[in-house]
């Protein structure tokens, strides 16, 4: 499991650790880690470290710390290293001692004659264009907004040089909590943080600025429970465990049984699509009821099928309904009636009574898009893809159910998960790290919902089979795209192989 704590946290745990240490062993330690990931860098891009030209863009406080104590480490390597001060009266002391022994120069941000802060200083940006590695130390992990004028061509100016840029912690002007972006921000190939991940580096829009990202273990004692990780992320090994698995007493009943409440005679094929999603997923079988059950049976003759509508198909253990339902309220409504885990999707989600939902004992699952989260918020789309932490836990908390959040990337939120940071307590917030930028076809949110479906009706909660299906979602999405365009048929398809993938480690 991979998780990201809060900064608030995060800082806690440094205090503790610094009050064993003898001073300064800590950020030590950290330059030590950020040296090598450089290194490293420098190696793949020039084959060598010595003669190679790092810039370091230093701000105040200890993650500019980081980068001095680094870039001094480069130059005793033989790199050209030259540190570009964004605050000289306020630069990390030490750190910048080390570095002027260790043979490394320094720049300002102003030429002579301008106002502090106003401009890069053509020295400073032609450093950058110039550099093969840009060590970004700007900001650390409590910068909130984006970067201040002075540093906006710098960063600026790295982005369009070529050179290999390496965030500290996270990058520049990024909100380490959230994920959110407010102005310009530092670009980088790889980010290198320290103890834990932070939330921003999982979730987009952040995550996309961080380039790849690079633990360093520092001995942080980081708490569990509900005042551990605000953000997890599964693995393979954690997808495996939850996958349900029939046993030799199992018949398809036992293994549970999943209703597809979903097409209409305009949107016939979502029904498919749900139904492929939800033979794949574990449930023993599937009971469509609908209008598009000619076009469900042609396609996948297994499937149980009703006219009856949900409340007289039969016993199941989990419902879908709302993919390509149109303007239909009626089998929804008769679905949130029904005292089994239920998931609601697409057409569903504009047609379901909030009210209805917070009633509900058993659980709830959600799968909006930011567009469908935006207008049940009451928002505009862009404040759900500008905070998309935010929207998923409001939502959960609106509602009373888990939401999936889909997307770039999707997240999982449980009805607490917008309590933690200091706002109550709450499990953490799933953020899914598989997928394709191809899976944004239509169709495709079809199958995932019957995916998700099937694993309820297996008997995941609901956070578990919202978290465990956008993974195989994800990972079936590369195996059918393969870097070429793909359909929301052959994402349904590689499901089989996906969960093989995972289920053999």
């Amino acid at each position: 499991m991979r998780t990201a704590y809060s900064v608030e946290t995060v800082r806690a745990a440094e205090r503790d650790l610094m009050a064993r240490l003898p001073e300064g062993a800590l950020m030590q330690r950290a330059a030590a880690g950020l040296a090598a990931a450089c290194a490293d860098l420098l190696g793949r891009g020039r084959g060598r470290v010595y003669g190679s030209r790092v810039v370091l863009l230093v701000g105040s406080g200890d993650n500019g710390g980081d980068a001095l104590y680094a870039g001094a480490r480069l130059a005793r390597r033989g790199a050209g290293v030259t540190a570009v001060l964004l605050a000289p009266e306020h630069t990390h002391a030490a750190g910048l001692a080390a570095l002027r022994r260790a043979g490394g120069r320094t720049v300002g941000t102003t030429d002579a004659g301008a106002g502090s802060g106003t401009r890069a200083g053509t020295d400073a940006v032609a450093a950058v264009r110039r550099a093969d590695l840009v060590v970004d130390g700007i900001v650390g992990i409590g910068g909130r907004g984006g970067l201040r004028p002075a540093a906006v061509p710098l960063a600026e100016a790295a982005e369009r040089s070529g050179a290999a840029v390496v965030a500290v912690d996270l990058p520049s002007g990024v909100d380490a909590d959230t994920g959110e972006v407010r102005g310009t921000a530092v670009r980088a190939d790889l980010t290198v943080t320290f103890g834990t991940h932070k939330p921003g580096l999982l979730v987009d829009p952040a995550r996309a600025y961080a380039g790849s990202v690079r633990l360093v273990d520092i001995g942080l004692d980081l708490p569990a429970g509900p005042a551990g990780p605000v953000l997890e992320a599964l693995q393979h090994a954690d997808v495996a465990r939850l996958l349900p698995v029939p046993g030799a007493e199992s018949d398809k009943y036992r293994r549970g049984v999943v209703g597809v409440a979903a097409g209409s005679a305009r949107y016939p094929g979502a029904a498919v699509l749900a139904v492929a999603g939800a033979l794949r997923g574990g449930a023993g079988a599937v009971r469509y009821v609908g209008p598009a059950a000619q076009d469900v049976i042609a396609r996948f003759p297994e499937t149980l099928v009703s006219d009856r509508g949900p409340k007289h198909a039969g016993r199941v253990q989990a419902w879908v309904a709302g993919p390509g339902a149109g303007d239909d309220a009626g089998p929804v409504a008769e679905v949130l009636a029904a005292d089994v885990p239920v998931l609601i999707d697409a057409d569903g989600l504009r047609l379901v009574d909030a009210s209805a939902v917070r009633a509900r004992s058993a659980p709830t699952l959600l799968t909006p898009h930011a567009g469908e989260a935006a207008a049940l918020l009451g928002v505009e789309r862009e404040a759900v893809e500008d905070g998309r932490l935010a929207a998923a836990r409001e939502l959960a908390g609106r509602y009373g159910a888990t939401v999936l959040l889909k997307g770039s990337t999707t997240l999982v939120a449980d009805p607490g998960d917008g309590g933690k940071g200091g706002k109550g307590e709450g499990t953490a917030v799933r953020v899914n790290p598989t997928g394709t930028s191809w899976l944004a076809t239509a169709g495709s949110g079809d199958v995932l919902s019957g995916l998700a479906g099937s694993l309820l009706a297996a008997g995941l909660p609901a956070r578990d089979a919202g978290s465990v299906a956008a993974y195989l979602h994800g990972l079936a999405g590369r195996y059918a795209a393969d870097g070429a365009p793909v359909g929301a048929h052959d994402v349904a398809a590689a499901i089989p192989a996906a969960w093989r993938d995972v289920t053999r480690g």
